[in-house]
């Protein structure tokens, strides 16, 4: 097979379909972390949650049912930790028979034509994405496990000689590492979004790019405008009335 260089690989579409994709990805990404320090979402609103959490745990003795939530946690991003290796060596497979897929993709009239060199380079690409996402499951499975060690190695309630300042720095430790913990598993799921959106590609390039545009439309909703989020937030609003 002939080699091209990159440059010769995508035409001038594609590169646009590539630049408006990581676009809306890294955007968004940057979008979404400042707002969450500026205005009230589900990440800032969810640590307040987990502070109260764990001001509430240091104050009492008996930790099994924290022990039990935080142990749920950690499961949640092994889960989607030993997916993204799946998904990545199946990737594998489809990039080892190119030529086959290529064959039976051209059956369907609908899809835009594509050489092997492109198609292995969209499979490169899914597996880059694929491998951030598995990095940031598994870093967000390190630091449930920190969080975990905290919450053993945190005073208990009867213990004496320990200031309620102190209690109220680990506390405040506690939720930012478990926050932390929270925001590597978000990351990790975005990147599954803008994965499927990614897909969009096989179909053509404007599929991409309206994927794309339509993954963060319902990201910025479910973040910042969702039922869930004003539900939640009324509850921060409860709590901190009755305390």
């Amino acid at each position: 097979m002939e080699s091209r260089s990159f440059s010769t690989l995508l035409n001038t579409e594609d590169l646009i379909t590539l630049f408006v994709f990581f676009l809306c990805w890294w955007g968004y990404a940057f979008y979404a972390l400042y707002s969450s320090n500026r205005r009230p979402c589900l990440v800032s609103v969810l640590h307040q949650f987990r502070l109260a959490w764990m001001s509430r745990l240091l104050r009492r003795d008996n930790r099994i049912a924290d022990a039990s939530v935080m142990a749920n946690l950690e499961r949640s991003s092994l889960f989607f930790a030993s997916s993204s290796l799946l998904i990545i060596a199946g990737l594998f497979t489809a990039f080892n028979y190119s030529e086959k897929a290529l064959g039976i993709l051209s059956d369907f009239y609908f899809l835009a034509p594509m050489s092997q060199q492109e198609w292995e380079l969209k499979i490169i690409v899914l597996v880059v994405i694929f491998s951030y996402a598995f990095f940031t499951f598994t870093w967000s499975v390190r630091q449930y496990n920190f969080c975990s060690v905290l919450v053993g190695s945190a005073p208990l309630a009867t213990e004496r000689g320990v200031e309620d300042s102190e209690r109220e720095l680990y506390a405040m430790h506690m939720a930012k590492i478990c926050s932390l913990a929270a925001n590597q598993f978000n990351y990790g799921l975005r990147a599954y979004y803008f994965a499927m959106a990614f897909c969009g590609w096989f179909l053509g390039p404007y599929f991409c790019m309206a994927a794309s545009i339509i993954v963060v439309g319902v990201l910025y909703r479910r973040e910042f405008r969702s039922k869930t989020f004003r539900t939640l937030s009324r509850g921060l609003v409860i709590k901190s009335h009755a305390s």
